[in-house]
């Protein structure tokens, strides 16, 4: 089920995001969708992340480099 939401923006990031739509051939609000969506699934990692972190360095882990060397 879809629902429609109205918001405002300024005149710049309008003209940006028209501009972006033809070039890609995609639909304005296809691309405000699938913005949304990627930056609601960033906030939501950063979030888990940051619950974690302090697990994660107190077992050691305090780069990329060492939950990969642990997996291998």
């Amino acid at each position: 089920m879809e629902t429609t939401l109205t918001i405002r923006l300024p005149e710049e990031l309008k003209r940006t995001l028209q501009s972006l739509s033809e070039a890609e051939n995609k639909p304005l609000s296809d691309l405000v969708r699938e913005s949304l969506k990627n930056y609601l699934a960033v906030k939501r990692f950063r979030t888990l992340r940051n619950k974690t972190l302090p697990f994660a360095e107190a077992a050691g882990y305090l780069t990329d480099e060492d939950v990969f060397e642990s997996l291998a």
